[in-house]
């Protein structure tokens, strides 16, 4: 199906944000989880570990799924299963429930990025591609900002179950435009598992999904903590958390953009100036965490963690674009799906961290914590930068 790069843009930026809106729902919803289930932070930490885990698990697997069936048809599949976990989430009678829902919801977010990084690379010309997924990227911080206010902007009108079942709706109905807009025909004929031992000799890779770890922990706890901190710490309304955490999406949303046309047009060699753009976005991500942890009021907290979210969410696009000039485009399938694991395996490991020093220390050593992982990351990429990768021709060309 011929499609021209705005309607290919469109579409899929239009999958990930209604795949956003259902898969964040749970972030917002922890001030919720906590009072209907009676959790301490340690305990609201597990409920994102479960969705995360559950993200982490299915990565591969829908990842050969994808080569196999082609993203068409496997995200509209994702999208219409995600409508159903975000409702399988507001009908939880019981804590166990909850983090098998979340699970269950988190596993069907493994077609996101994947699926849409496969529908960019495949349809977008080498040379718009890192605005391109810029732009894609924006619809996982729009989603969330979006779910962000739905949850906590109903509950106290309806109900704190009312946002998740309008995610429900939203997924379905985009799931059917989708499939009809995009075309669900299959683009391959062979399922394949990633050649990670090629990669694994890859130097500037490894050390860049290393650093994954801890930029993915930065992103998942920022994003799964942001209400519940704003509400406790700072003495704000949970409507208040929300807009906070919109804030963030909204910021980081414009972090990817200004992060994408940047990697398209600063001048030098792709590998230094991208790999440079994401050394900033870490170092500033570690002094703003520090300055959350200071913070004192609701002014000033919407204030730092807006520009929290312009680092700290809006590195991912910079992070496949650099890893596209570290690896061959035969290799790109197999690099994203392991780059992504990475994210979230530090989104796995890092929520219940920060939850039990909140619980011990306070949020002051919590939010260090963090700063301290984002610094490391920044240490990570700034001796993957002085690397040079073991290819020929990377899947990012000039």
């Amino acid at each position: 199906m011929d499609r021209s790069y705005w309607q290919t843009v469109s579409l899929v930026t239009t999958w990930q944000v209604s795949a956003s809106i259902c898969y964040y729902t749970v972030f917002a919803a922890t001030p919720f989880f906590r009072d209907e289930f009676g959790l301490s932070r340690f305990t609201v930490g597990f409920v994102v570990t479960a969705l995360t885990l559950g993200y982490a698990v299915w990565l591969l697997p829908v990842g050969a799924l994808i080569d196999r069936f082609g993203e068409g048809r496997t995200l509209t599949l994702g999208l219409v299963g995600l409508a159903a976990g975000a409702a399988m989430v507001a009908g939880a009678p019981t804590y166990g429930v909850l983090l098998a829902a979340a699970f269950f919801l988190g596993s069907l977010y493994s077609t996101a990025i994947p699926g849409t990084n496969k529908a960019i690379y495949d349809n977008i010309a080498a040379g718009r591609q890192n605005l391109a997924m810029g732009i894609k990227q924006v619809g996982v911080t729009a989603g969330s900002g979006i779910s962000a206010l739905l949850v906590t902007g109903l509950a106290g009108v309806l109900f704190w179950q009312a946002g998740f079942l309008i995610a429900a709706v939203v997924g379905l109905v985009v799931a059917v435009c989708f499939a009809l807009c995009y075309g669900i025909e299959s683009d391959g004929d062979t399922a394949e598992y990633p050649d990670f031992r090629s990669l694994s000799r890859n130097r500037p890779y490894r050390t860049l999904v290393a650093a994954g770890f801890f930029l993915g922990a930065a992103l998942f706890t920022t994003t799964g903590y942001t209400v519940l901190y704003v509400e406790e710490a700072i003495g704000a309304s949970v409507v208040f958390g929300g807009i906070v955490l919109a804030l963030v999406q909204l910021f980081g949303s414009v972090g990817r953009i200004v992060g994408g046309w940047l990697s398209d047009n600063l001048p030098g060699d792709p590998q230094r100036r991208i790999g440079a753009i994401l050394i900033v976005q870490a170092l500033a991500g570690a002094f703003l965490f520090v300055a959350v942890a200071a913070t004192d009021g609701p002014l000033n907290a919407a204030v730092a963690f807006s520009v929290l979210g312009f680092f700290v969410l809006g590195n991912t696009g910079v992070y496949y674009s650099y890893m596209a000039t570290l690896v061959t485009s035969d290799e790109m399938g197999g690099a994203t799906a392991g780059g992504q694991l990475s994210l979230v395996a530090g989104s796995v490991v890092a929520p219940p961290a920060f939850g039990y020093l909140a619980d011990t220390v306070g949020y002051r050593g919590s939010w260090w914590f963090l700063a301290a992982g984002t610094a490391l990351a920044a240490v990570l990429l700034a001796y993957a930068v002085r690397l040079e990768p073991p290819i020929d021709e990377p899947a990012m060309r000039e």
